[in-house]
């Protein structure tokens, strides 16, 4: 059987510890099996610690980070959530870390984030009407997008309902799910009832009503981005976003993680503030792992094994790094 196997102290693969087993990387599927049983003469690779799968950050504007700089930060995928769609197809197709892209951002006309000085030229694309969503997700589906961007802000010019919902009837005609920014009143409801199945963020700008809540659980995911709040200082904000996905979580809710990285000071890497807030929300450590985890992504190597303890967890998390062929025990 071709392959290596890696011999860990443990390994974390679907939601489980493995202890004295293997992990056999390509080609093919992944599997873990007792280290007995590895066939006679096959490539073995030991290391100290555990082994995971890899790990995601599923809001990243790669214009505005070095993305060689996440493997060595433990983050071995990423979700770029809008950017200039030919400039992030390029670094896509660098490999590392691993990416799947939404293109541009489809906004109203004059609206947000192309009144922002860091949308790069060519980030934002409006569409006019109903008529015009079809084509503006043929666009980014031809440029390479395996997801969606829209934008409801309401500090300024947003999408009317019906051209929401016909971005997200096109969009879902094309295979691709649907990110929304929602930002301000009425932005999250509007979401919902056109269909959008992810959030960008959690939302932070008000305490949601239940119904809505409930609704939302029922519907969608919601990317976590709470660090973005402060950035490891108390915010007000931050309250209200952690209250809100707790309540949403409570509901039947689902989240991944995702820093909004490139947004302010924020670790190109595992970021242990994004993780304390999680657990403040009411996620335990593997539930955090399971928001985390692409399976098909490089593994990730934690060298001093890893601690599932709430408390010294996200410290523990923070060491990690993708298990390219760079890393040595």
């Amino acid at each position: 059987m071709t392959g290596t196997w890696l011999v860990a102290d443990t390994i974390w693969w679907g939601a489980r510890t493995h202890a004295g087993s293997a992990l056999r990387l390509g080609p093919g599927p992944r599997e873990v099996r007792p280290v007995a049983e590895i066939p006679d003469g096959a490539a073995r690779r030991t290391l100290p610690g555990a082994v995971l799968p890899g790990l995601c950050d599923a809001h990243v504007h790669s214009a505005l980070v070095d993305l060689a700089t996440l493997p060595a930060g433990g983050i071995s995928y990423v979700w770029d959530l809008g950017g200039v769609p030919e400039r992030v197809a390029a670094l896509a197709a660098r490999g590392a870390p691993g990416m799947r892209y939404a293109g541009p951002f489809l906004i109203a006309p004059g609206g947000y984030p192309s009144d922002r000085s860091w949308a790069p030229a060519g980030s934002c694309r409006e569409v006019r009407s109903a008529d015009d969503a079809a084509a503006a997700v043929g666009e980014a589906r031809a440029a390479g997008a395996t997801l969606i961007k829209v934008t409801a802000h309401a500090g300024g010019p947003m999408l009317p309902a019906a051209t929401l919902a016909a971005v997200v009837s096109a969009a879902r005609a094309a295979g691709l799910p649907v990110v929304a920014h929602a930002e301000g009143p009425g932005t999250v409801a509007a979401a919902c009832e056109a269909g959008v199945e992810v959030l960008a963020h959690t939302p932070w700008t008000e305490e949601l009503d239940d119904a809505l809540l409930r609704d939302a659980a029922g519907r969608m995911t919601w990317i976590s981005t709470l660090d973005i709040h402060g950035w490891g200082t108390p915010t007000p904000e931050q309250d209200t976003a952690i209250g809100n996905l707790r309540r949403f979580l409570e509901h039947g809710g689902k989240v991944r993680y995702g820093t909004d990285l490139g947004n302010g000071p924020l670790p190109p890497a595992v970021n242990p503030r994004e993780l304390g807030a999680l657990l403040r929300a009411g996620l335990d450590p593997p539930a955090i792992l399971a928001a985390m985890i692409e399976p098909d992504a490089e593994p990730t190597w934690l060298p001093g094994g890893l601690d599932l303890d709430p408390a010294t967890f996200a410290a523990s998390l923070a060491t990690a790094r993708v298990l390219g062929p760079e890393a040595r025990p």
